[in-house]
């Protein structure tokens, strides 16, 4: 069975965000802080997760769980992630609770 994702993703650590209608919840591993991927840009998720896909599009968001063989297999220490924006961010989870962490990569990828 083949579902829609609201993501797709290139190279070994990119994550493009390509539905409007749905956010992305960036999960990358338990350790980390989960990242909400909006059309405006990301911000701090600090809600709880889903129990499930269904409650997910109830709630218009889609968990991306890094770690998922689906996606990229293992935590990321790096992440790029191109929002609807029109900019692309570098998510560096070895910065956290600095402002390195998550900052402008590119601005206008598209």
């Amino acid at each position: 069975m083949s579902t829609e994702r609201a993501f797709i993703t290139s190279g070994r650590n990119t994550i493009i965000h390509k539905e409007k209608k749905l956010d992305l919840v960036i999960v990358n591993g338990e350790a980390h802080p989960k990242i909400k991927v909006t059309p405006m840009g990301l911000v701090p998720f600090k809600e709880e997760l889903p129990r499930n896909r269904r409650e997910a599009k109830e709630r218009y968001i889609e968990v991306v769980n890094v770690s998922a063989a689906e996606v990229f297999g293992e935590v990321k220490r790096l992440l790029f992630i191109q929002a609807l924006d029109g900019r692309e961010y570098k998510v560096d989870y070895s910065k956290i609770g600095t402002k390195l962490f998550v900052r402008i990569h590119q601005d206008s990828y598209l």
